[in-house]
């Protein structure tokens, strides 16, 4: 619990506090407000909050508390991410600027801060050029994350989009195709993972959800020996990333 409060996930709390934050623009990714509450500062803050697409959770008084840090949340909690995130295309951007077939991540309900972390510095190393999350179910840009990246977001864009499938499609418009991790696929030494790629890893729990797997083009199996289930998501998307790699440096 310390460790947390030492963290403190980037918190906001207070009206005028968090109303600023909101007018400044500040990447928030969470918003608690408490429920029923009808005070017209707050209405203000929801109004706001909606504007610029803040997920919004009402909770109870005593669940407040539980997030609060200084004991004034005066009814609103946010949660701000450590990092700004960019935008898909400035992720194309960066792909032609350096003369790139375009290389993206996108991640499908990681709810892990770690794991995120973890995959956004695999990203970094493995030269994708970018990191796509969704804005529901998925953990944002917490500290956690930014720590377990060790650096790498200040080089890996990250976007959070509202509807993955829809990202997607528009990405396959502009020559993307994708290929999703998945242990019933095709094993990935088989598959040609070349050109503009989009490579989709879901969480350890439930994978690639039903409709984000069915705009793939492909599935790629990792082939394993052992005795257990999956590998890590985290693990995962480090193993396919690297095949990218592998199969770019001897085309």
């Amino acid at each position: 619990m310390k460790e947390e409060k030492k963290i403190n996930e980037n918190i906001i709390e207070g009206r005028n506090a968090l109303l600023e934050a909101l007018r400044a623009g500040k990447p928030i990714d969470k918003l608690y407000v408490l429920d029923g509450c009808e005070d017209g500062p707050v209405r203000t803050i929801v109004r706001e909050a909606k504007k610029h697409d803040v997920i919004l959770k009402f909770v109870s008084k005593e669940r407040l508390s539980q997030l609060s840090q200084t004991g004034k949340h005066q009814g609103v909690v946010a949660f701000v991410a450590a990092y700004e995130y960019s935008e898909v295309e400035d992720m194309l951007a960066l792909a032609k600027e350096r003369g790139e077939d375009p290389f993206l991540i996108l991640l499908d309900n990681i709810e892990d801060p770690h794991n995120l972390g973890a995959i956004i510095r695999t990203a970094n190393l493995a030269g994708a050029h970018g990191v796509i999350i969704p804005k529901r179910r998925a953990v944002g840009l917490t500290a956690t994350v930014a720590k377990t990246s060790a650096g790498a977001l200040n080089y890996t864009p990250v976007a959070k989009v509202t509807n993955l499938k829809k990202t997607m499609e528009e990405l396959k418009e502009k020559g993307l195709w994708f290929v999703c991790a998945d242990m019933g696929g095709e094993q990935m030494y088989k598959l040609n993972l070349t050109g503009p790629v989009g490579l989709v890893v879901g969480n350890e729990g439930e994978g690639v959800s039903r409709l984000v797997k069915e705009t793939c083009d492909f599935t790629a199996g990792i082939p394993m020996k052992g005795e257990i289930g999956s590998l890590n998501a985290s693990v995962a998307a480090g193993v396919l990333a690297y095949e990218i790699v592998r199969q770019r440096l001897i085309k």
